[in-house]
């Protein structure tokens, strides 16, 4: 029996976890039909609110961001699904930017435990995953809350993505790159493949911009399903015009209206998020939902995502970014050098922290870094799949970087901060787990 959140936590976790897991014969395993057969025991709360689905390789977090927080403004009860989690696991699940309550969580969870035994003890389908109990507690608690919209973020690919059950008034495919390939593939193809699975019959898609491999299979699949394909490349210009305070300047310009737009997200990379996001909300006013350009302009100035570009101090300048393959790493190392040239801030000398997943192409990754940081600190999260630092290491050794180990995210930042200058920069990235714990450990530090 489930007695309090710790508990409810562990028993979560003790289910099949694919956040946890490096085998490579994960895709097998995913079906879609198991999430089905529970959610059809609740009554398919999945389709009580209005939905909008985004999968993606990178952005589709802060394009999820974004749109629900214009409809949060617009005035409508929206819920807010996605993983993983930064800091706390409540994050994961929030209706207009509150996070779900522990004791909310404590009572879903013990309401759906023996559905889920019921389901796992035949196991027609293979067993109900971690992932899978979450994203059917998501529904419930936004259907029972009386949520009017939901917007969901696939947690892994698109077509067999526990997610890919609702029934979209628009889907969003944000950029793809090669990422996850032990279970999506080894091409941009297979990989827009399984993205483009979360594009329905006679649907709508807003779609990125994207590398020809990816774009063409996304083109193919909105033909087949008769879907209406919005690409961003011919739908929308945007420019960044500058900086003010912690905020982006953005001038966009639609087909149906011109938008001035300060964004709370700095790194140069959300001018593609942007551009979807803004795409999307237009569709859903195209669908008779009452969203006008003031409360796009508005509602996008109060969009909160940590751990994304997230600037901790100026003096000395601490940015913590949850990049975490080399095209993520590209486009940040892109938004550094825009950042410190829109501010015309000099950096006397700078430092990388830096923690990768135990999948991840760490030499592509090291090789985009090379030269641009002064000292490199490799270290660890808190997490099975964190990759040896020993191997993190030699991937910038071989660099002929300065390289020092460290085997906890906390430990690192206690080294670098002995050390840190007024005019010094620090990132630290490499993975959002490392980014969670380097944002708990800053805060917990700005407390004492």
């Amino acid at each position: 029996m489930i007695l309090n959140y710790q508990e409810t936590l562990d028993y979560l976790y003790s289910l099949v976890d694919f956040e946890a897991r490096t085998d490579a014969n994960q895709a097998a395993l995913f079906d879609l039909r198991r999430i089905e057969l529970l959610l059809g025991k609740l009554g398919d709360p999945h389709f009580e609110a209005r939905s909008v689905h985004i999968a993606g390789t990178k952005g589709k977090g802060s394009t999820a961001a974004m749109i629900s927080s214009v409809l949060s403004f617009a005035g409508f009860k929206t819920g807010l699904y996605i993983s993983p989690h930064l800091i706390d696991f409540a994050e994961r699940v929030s209706i207009n930017g509150q996070y779900i309550p522990d004791q909310e969580v404590i009572n879903l969870v013990a309401e759906l435990e023996p559905l889920v035994h019921q389901i796992n003890s035949r196991a027609e389908y293979g067993r109900l995953t971690t992932f899978e109990v979450v994203t059917v507690m998501a529904f419930v608690y936004f259907a029972r809350s009386g949520a009017e919209f939901q917007v969901v973020e696939t947690g892994l690919g698109g077509r067999l993505d526990a997610t890919n059950v609702i029934n979209p008034l628009v889907s969003v495919i944000t950029l793809i790159g090669l990422d996850h390939t032990a279970v999506l593939g080894d091409t941009l193809a297979l990989i827009a493949a399984e993205k483009a699975g979360i594009i329905k019959n006679h649907g709508t898609v807003i779609s990125a911009r994207q590398l020809a491999p990816a774009r063409d299979v996304i083109r193919k699949v909105a033909i087949e399903r008769e879907a209406k394909l919005v690409e961003i490349e011919s739908s929308i210009e945007c420019s960044c015009v500058g900086y003010e305070g912690r905020f982006q300047l953005f001038e966009l310009s639609s087909p149906r209206d011109k938008y001035f737009i300060k964004l709370p997200l700095l790194g140069a990379y959300q001018k593609e998020n942007l551009c979807c996001a803004v795409m999307t909300l237009e569709e859903i006013s195209d669908k008779g939902i009452n969203i006008s350009k003031a409360t796009i302009e508005q509602g996008m100035q109060t969009v909160k995502w940590p751990g994304r570009f997230d600037l901790i101090s100026s003096n000395p300048l601490v940015i913590v970014d949850g990049a975490h393959n080399p095209e993520s790493m590209r486009a940040l190392m892109e938004a550094l050098e825009g950042y410190l040239d829109g501010y015309n801030q000099k950096i006397a000398k700078k430092t990388l922290i830096l923690g990768v997943s135990s999948d991840k192409d760490i030499t592509s990754m090291a090789a985009l870094l090379e030269g641009v940081f002064d000292k490199v600190i490799v270290t660890r999260a808190n997490h099975p799949r964190s990759m040896e630092v020993e191997k993190m290491a030699k991937a910038f050794k071989d660099l002929n970087m300065e390289t020092s180990c460290t085997d906890s995210v906390g430990e690192a930042l206690r080294n670098t901060f002995q050390h840190l200058a007024q005019d010094d920069l620090l990132l630290i990235t490499g993975s959002l787990f490392v980014a969670g714990e380097a944002v708990a450990s800053l805060r917990a530090r700005e407390a004492s």
